[in-house]
């Protein structure tokens, strides 16, 4: 049985596309073993045929959450498998083709968007039409923001397309972080335990010390870690002992140069620096400035 929702043309006012982005279309459909796809209900403006593929002018993020099958783009040098708990991203102006498998068909949900806010993303790195497939298994919480906004697509009160662009922002936030949590699932233990040791000996530890308690080579080390929270392992220390060092400027009475002392800076010239150029401020002035005694 075919059970299918779509609603083809939202409208989009130009201050939703000011706004960052602006919702096209959303929906789901089941397609049943050896049904034809896309199926003849399917919108006008997104048909196409499986060999010949389509060009759309939009962003689509499609789940699948039952069956199989196969996704092709221009950026891909082969066809990619995608099954159930799979996501894939299609982007504007790139040629590509997806089908369900015969034997099993599959069920979809979709949602078609564009805006800067999107192209932002893809020009600083986050998407790219080379990974456009994740394989994030099945997730709840990605069902029920694509439910919420196909409830939302269909009452259209005043407001709907932001409260969509917000949905859409939610999707694509978990697309990335399950997709960044499974491709490190194998490390992951290691470099959570690593972040806990840099709490614990923030003063002290050093980036090789700390690859040497995890019993890892330290440039393989450096590299996932890197990898995986965005910091060097000597920036995020840095970036512990620094917050350290401001939640005691603030909460506390100590003398700065105490201060950074105990929270490992044993070289004032450095530690004031340092400060600087993290805050923008002195250290009497971060404390003058959070103890409200600056107006």
């Amino acid at each position: 049985m075919n059970d299918a929702l779509h609603l083809k043309y939202l409208a989009a006012a130009p201050a939703d596309l000011q706004w960052g982005t602006a919702i096209n279309s959303v929906g789901f459909q089941e397609v049943g073993p050896g049904e034809p796809y896309p199926p003849g209900d399917h919108p006008s403006r997104y048909l196409f045929s499986e060999e010949r593929g389509r060009i759309l002018d939009e962003y689509q993020l499609l789940y699948i959450t039952k069956g199989q099958g196969i996704f092709r783009s221009a950026s891909l040098p082969h066809p990619v498998p995608v099954n159930q708990g799979t996501l894939f991203l299609l982007f504007p102006g790139e040629w590509h083709s997806y089908r369900p498998d015969p034997e099993t068909g599959w069920k979809e949900y979709w949602i078609g968007f564009k805006g800067f806010q999107m192209d932002t993303w893809v020009t600083n790195g986050f998407f790219s039409p080379k990974d456009p497939v994740w394989h994030v298994g099945l997730k709840s919480d990605v069902v029920a923001l694509y439910n919420d906004a196909i409830e939302t697509a269909t009452r259209q009160e005043s407001g709907f397309q932001q409260r969509l662009g917000g949905l859409v922002s939610h999707l694509m936030a978990l697309a990335r972080f399950y997709n960044r949590n499974e491709a490190f699932s194998e490390v992951a233990d290691q470099i959570n335990r690593a972040k806990i040791l840099i709490s614990y000996q923030f003063r002290t530890i050093t980036p090789e010390s700390l690859a040497d308690q995890l019993y890892m080579g330290y440039s393989n080390f450096r590299r996932i870690f890197k990898e995986y929270t965005g910091f060097s392992p000597a920036k995020y220390i840095q970036e512990v002992r620094m917050n350290q060092v401001k939640e005691a400027l603030t909460n506390t009475t100590q003398p700065v140069k105490q201060i950074a002392y105990e929270m490992g800076y044993e070289n004032d010239d450095y530690f004031f620096t340092a400060f600087k150029r993290t805050t923008g401020m002195t250290p009497m002035e971060y404390r003058e400035m959070t103890q409200g005694k600056k107006r």
